[in-house]
């Protein structure tokens, strides 16, 4: 098959991370497949890498020109993100190909439910990454399949972890971190205000939040200087292979409102990192059967205790860590979602999971 990705974003985010995962598992499996993406974006620049071939645009009435002129030289278009489907959506009574769109977020629609709707109707077939990614196209009567994120372990770079526990000041301290964007979704607000709580009972720690900024960096910093917790609390950036970073941390947290699936907590699963998280979409089920500890949205207290707790109960980490690992290698294979792929782009009536 011919297959053309489209991708966006100009960050590099959970998103990214798998539609280049999918484009390497479907090459591996003998497909042509090609990203469209935005020029000088970081998505663009790692498949160039990989030896995949890339369409970068400037513009989205660049993309709208490509489209147009390449309709008839792909068997499927995957929109990877809604801004990509809008224009496929715009464009569908020219184009002359499968489209599949695959929705990352789990936020409700407060407006323009009747715009979403038709636009997610012009896809062939509309995927989610769980069940709380689909809660909102289901509510609308759409069908939907249901493909989850997939993770794979990087190979271990002894010196990156190195320079960055000694930049970090990380020898003797426990670790605890999170990896995230500033952003109101995330609520840093409700983390930082967690670690303070920690903070109170124990000073054995430092927190490291991993990620890059957004529309509540100012909020967060301005908290954390309010709070006294510059010595606790480190705002490291988003970090290149952050994925090897995980081996420095004692615990893994996400704090987030509204979470689809949690890429992150599977990068923690896969490297036997313990997760204390929020009950936001789709990480109740990520972290159930004992694979994690849940709290409250907005529950700083609730975070700190399960945080206090993990830290201080080796069998019940060493459990955690055996549960999750098992989990992530049987229901989040890279090789395993390409499949399914395949098969919701073959527009097989029984594709697995699709209701």
């Amino acid at each position: 098959m011919r297959i053309l990705q489209l991708n966006f974003e100009r960050g590099w985010r959970g998103g990214e991370r798998q539609t280049l995962m999918t484009m390497r598992q479907l090459t591996l499996a003998g497909h042509d497949v090609e990203l469209l993406a935005r020029k000088g974006s970081e998505l663009a620049r790692r498949a160039r890498e990989l030896d995949l071939m890339v369409h970068e645009c400037d513009s989205r009435m660049a993309v709208c020109r490509f489209l147009l002129a390449r309709r008839r030289q792909y068997d499927v278009m995957h929109a990877q993100t809604a801004n990509m489907m809008t224009w496929l959506a715009l464009l569908r009574p020219w184009l002359k190909t499968r489209i599949v769109f695959t929705r990352r977020t789990a936020f409700p629609l407060r407006k323009n439910e009747a715009r979403n709707a038709w636009k997610w109707r012009q896809a062939d077939a509309l995927v989610a990454i769980s069940d709380a990614a689909a809660t909102e196209p289901r509510r609308l009567g759409l069908r939907v399949a249901i493909i989850p994120s997939a993770v794979e372990p990087r190979p271990f770079n002894a010196e990156h972890l190195q320079s960055f526990s000694s930049q970090h000041g990380l020898e003797g301290k426990r670790v605890l971190a999170t990896a995230a964007a500033l952003t109101e979704e995330k609520d840093p607000l409700t983390l930082i205000r967690a670690v303070h709580a920690l903070a109170a009972q124990r000073q054995d720690f430092i927190f490291l939040h991993l990620g890059a900024g957004g529309s509540e960096e100012a909020a967060a910093r301005a908290l954390v200087s309010e709070l006294g917790l510059e010595a606790v609390y480190c705002f490291a950036g988003f970090q290149e292979n952050v994925e090897n970073l995980y081996r420095l941390m004692d615990v893994f947290v996400l704090s987030s409102r509204h979470e689809a699936l949690g890429s992150s907590v599977l990068d923690a699963f896969a490297y036997g990192v313990p997760v204390v998280a929020t009950r936001a979409g789709g990480l109740e089920q990520l972290l159930a059967d004992g694979r994690g500890l849940l709290s409250d949205v907005g529950d700083p207290d609730g975070l700190a205790a399960n945080m206090a707790r993990v830290l201080d109960a080796p069998v019940l980490r060493a459990t955690m860590v055996e549960r999750a690992a098992e989990y992530v290698q049987r229901e989040h294979d890279p090789r395993q979602m390409a499949e399914q792929y395949l098969s919701i782009y073959q527009g097989h009536a029984g594709s697995p999971m699709v209701f």
